[in-house]
């Protein structure tokens, strides 16, 4: 790890001014995963801001939904009374990611801000044009098989960690974020991460010195009628090949809408538009369960070695949906 010098910030427009007077420093909550790309020398930032005493931790209610303040951390979030009771699917989300020590640790502002856990980007000694724009994607030729399947570029194959990010998105939720002059911005969830393009080393829409404050959650209709399934080489500790966050609004037997996102199969998480549509006015059965989860997985566009991720997309959508519907 290089030497950085360490600030504390103290109201959040302290937080964004200091930011904005050093441009290779960074903001400190958590850290989950700050340090860990600080220790491998993958992220090296001149100064560290820590922020982890801004009153942005609480999680409340209001007549439109639930906020939730950026720096509560993750356990607290997926234990919250009213996000286990109303938004079941992000507390199921929440608790099928890390250890219980991380979520313990790890902010919700964090969470989505991780970077990728492709071992070409950790590891310094090969290209990554994530790491280094330019140098090359190590992963397009090389071992590929928790890489994406949707929305890759011949620049970057990297998949978007989060699993709390899968189960935002399928809430359509926004992000509130603090901008240099004192104005809030509020991004769209589906607009926040973006896919890699030209420029895989972009994770998200913030532009420097922005400082997430609140997640916004909107009232739903599908609370009692939602899951989070999560495919990973083993139950804990794992990142996923494939995960669903999926929830119903259910119309008698008909599917009045379907909320259904993806992990572990995108450059963010990936809502399952095609198969969102099918459903639409259908009645809830196995069969259209599965022909919407191989309408969405038509487009996909496996690498050498993750073409089961296809096959497990289709099952895992089918089953995310089955379960849903039996609430």
């Amino acid at each position: 790890m290089n030497p950085f010098k360490y600030s504390t910030a103290k109201q959040p427009s302290d937080a964004v001014a200091m930011l904005a007077k050093n441009d290779s420093a960074a903001f400190l909550g958590g850290g989950t995963n700050l340090l860990d790309l600080m220790k491998e020398h993958v992220y090296n930032p001149s100064e560290i801001i820590y922020i982890g005493r801004l009153d942005l931790k609480a999680i409340n209610q209001t007549t439109t939904g639930v906020t939730l303040g950026a720096l509560a951390n993750n356990t607290d979030t997926a234990q919250h009374p009213a996000i286990r009771k109303d938004y079941p699917i992000l507390s199921r989300a929440i608790l099928a990611g890390a250890s219980a020590q991380i979520r313990n640790m790890a902010t919700n502002g964090g969470n989505l801000l991780q970077r990728t856990r492709c071992s070409y980007f950790y590891d310094i000694s090969m290209p990554c044009n994530k790491r280094l724009p330019g140098s090359g994607c190590a992963a397009m030729e090389g071992f590929n098989r928790m890489h994406a399947i949707f929305g890759w570029s011949d620049k970057c194959v990297s998949v978007y960690p989060s699993d709390m990010a899968v189960a935002l998105s399928a809430l359509h939720a926004s992000v509130k974020v603090l901008q240099l002059n004192g104005a809030e911005r509020v991004i769209n969830f589906d607009d926040f991460h973006v896919l890699p393009g030209n420029n895989p080393e972009k994770d998200n829409t913030l532009t420097y010195g922005e400082l997430i404050t609140s997640i916004e959650i909107p009232r739903n209709n599908f609370a009692s009628h939602s899951a989070y399934i999560k495919v990973r080489d083993r139950n804990s500790y794992a990142f996923a090949l494939v995960s669903v966050a999926a929830g119903l609004e259910m119309e008698g037997s008909r599917i009045g809408a379907a909320h259904i996102s993806m992990g572990g199969v995108a450059h963010k998480p990936w809502r399952a538009l095609k198969a969102e549509q099918y459903l639409q006015g259908k009645p809830a059965t196995a069969a259209h369960f599965r022909k919407a989860a191989e309408e969405e997985m038509n487009a996909a566009r496996p690498l050498s070695h993750n073409k089961f991720k296809v096959e497990m997309g289709i099952n895992t959508i089918t089953s995310a949906l089955q379960v849903a519907h039996k609430g």
